[in-house]
């Protein structure tokens, strides 16, 4: 099977900064978030740092301002939240990557020979999605399309 690409614009990174190494704080994050009918895509929680780890998340951009109303209500001096938006997600799909090595290498070595900034990373089975600035769109799609044909 041909791996499929598909692209999303308009997309904001979320990082929240030092926050606690707890899963029932990031719940609370995640269900206040869907509270306000936001719909949360990429996911990437960082290896704790003793107590305090970071959490970054992808959101539409129209979703910024309910967003950051909440995030600014983290009652927690040591979070420190950095939000950029106006991003674009690159997914690369196919069932056959699932035991076929290399496929995110081959990937990963395309987008940075296109010199691309790559904001997020995440990653199934099936799927391999790339977060960049949409400054960097163009080349980085070009890239992975290349690397896939």
């Amino acid at each position: 099977m041909k791996p499929t690409i598909s692209v999303s614009d308009d997309i904001t990174l979320v990082i929240l900064q030092n926050i606690p190494a707890d899963i029932g704080f990031i719940t609370e994050v995640f269900e206040k978030i869907a509270e306000m009918d936001v719909d949360v895509d990429m996911i990437s929680l960082n290896p704790a740092q003793s107590s305090r780890t970071s959490l970054s998340f992808t959101i539409s951009d129209d979703d910024l301002v309910k967003t950051l109303s909440y995030t600014s209500t983290l009652n927690d001096e040591k979070i420190k939240p950095i939000v950029s938006s106006g991003n674009c997600k690159i997914s690369i799909n196919d069932s056959g990557m699932e035991h076929c090595p290399g496929v995110a290498a081959k990937v990963f070595r395309r987008a940075a020979s296109a010199q691309t900034e790559i904001l997020l990373i995440t990653t199934s089975e099936s799927q391999i999605s790339l977060l960049v600035t949409k400054s960097d769109f163009d080349a980085a799609f070009s890239a992975i399309q290349d690397a896939l044909d």
